[in-house]
């Protein structure tokens, strides 16, 4: 099971793609600040030249080359909070400079990943550790790219009096995510292929612990941190709809890797062949008769065109196409009688996010 990309914004018209591309350059402006801050930080004083640069392209080269998605929903979530009322400039810094935490935090989980994985590319570049005068340095970079999401905190919110909520969900969302990942590497290591670990309840923790945690509730929860939501049962909500919203994008994800059109959602899906924990093996599996799961067991996680078309085969019998719809339109319901059943929040903070998510094609 791969992990999702972040949702991709939704542009009603050349208007919204305009204003959108200004508040990109807006996020990318803070964070040229924050790289600035963090190379020349006092408590690195005296550090040599040649480290301080090495710092500086290691951010630039890790940090802002996604979609950022994920950060830039801060200051959405933010204005959704303040019911159209116009933000201050110093609101948006504030919730520019908490979206890269989430970019840095992001940041780090995927140099470390792409060492485990012994990925090749990234962000259609080579892997950070793959450059020949990094490599495993890349470790010690991983680490010092989450320890500058504290730096970071503590310069721009150390004064607040949400400081230590905010180390707090990072602190969580960071262990979270963590142990989704290990049970995503155990479930599925490369080269053992064992389709019994392949259950439904161990897929749903796979996929809420190492993508729903910091994908969807930690963008919302650091904008009602900014917002001035304090109410503990506000981010128990914000939590609920946002894990059950991350869950449902993370199997749109999945289905997206067998049946999307290449050419529109970027890449050729691997997920059969890289012997991933999926949702579509995962209900082939509960759905297959004997013969078509000895098909699967013997040719699932195999790199041949020839095997993962044996799969895919067995996924058309079982009409997994139209299994996904079915599920697609129910999550979709219960996520809108969730959000529209509840009035701690505007209705607004998820329903902007759902609707980038939904029956979306990439």
């Amino acid at each position: 099971m791969a992990t999702a990309a972040a949702p991709a914004p939704v542009h009603a018209n050349g208007a919204a793609t305009a204003d959108s591309s200004a508040s990109r350059q807006e996020f990318l402006r803070v964070f040229e600040k924050l790289q600035t801050e963090l190379v020349k930080d006092p408590l690195l004083d005296n550090q040599p030249q040649f480290a301080a640069d090495w710092l500086a392209k290691m951010l630039d080269y890790n940090v802002p080359g996604g979609k950022l998605n994920r950060g830039m929903a801060v200051v959405d979530v933010l204005r959704s909070l303040k019911n159209g009322q116009a933000l201050t400039e110093d609101e948006v810094f504030r919730a520019n400079v908490l979206g890269w935490c989430i970019e840095w935090l992001q940041a780090f989980f995927l140099v470390a990943d792409d060492i485990m994985d012994g990925s090749v590319t990234r962000r259609g570049q080579p892997c950070w550790f793959r450059l020949p005068k990094v490599g495993l340095v890349a470790c010690n970079d991983s680490i010092i790219l989450e320890a500058c999401i504290y730096r970071i905190l503590k310069t721009h919110f150390g004064k607040s009096e949400y400081y230590t909520q905010l180390l707090d969900l990072f602190h969580e969302t960071t262990y979270q995510t963590s142990h989704g990942q290990l049970l995503d590497l155990i479930t599925a290591p490369i080269g053992t292929v064992d389709l019994s670990k392949y259950t439904l309840p161990t897929y749903m923790r796979i996929v809420t612990f190492k993508t729903a945690f910091y994908s969807f509730y930690l963008p919302v929860a650091c904008g009602m941190l900014i917002g001035g939501v304090r109410e503990e049962g506000s981010f128990d909500l914000a939590q609920e709809i946002c894990i059950q919203m991350g869950q449902y994008f993370q199997i749109q994800d999945d289905y997206l890797d067998c049946y999307g059109d290449p050419e529109v959602i970027g890449k050729i899906g691997t997920d059969i062949q890289d012997n991933k924990c999926s949702w579509m093996v995962v209900q082939a599996l509960q759905r297959a008769q004997e013969q078509q799961k000895e098909v699967i067991k013997a040719n699932y996680g195999k790199d041949d065109a020839t095997a993962v078309a044996k799969v895919k085969a067995v996924y058309n019998e079982l009409q997994l196409e139209a299994v996904f719809k079915q599920y697609e339109q129910e999550s979709y319901a219960r996520l809108t009688k969730l959000i529209e059943g509840q009035s701690q929040l505007p209705q607004e903070v998820f329903t902007l996010l759902l609707a980038k998510i939904y029956k979306r094609m990439k």
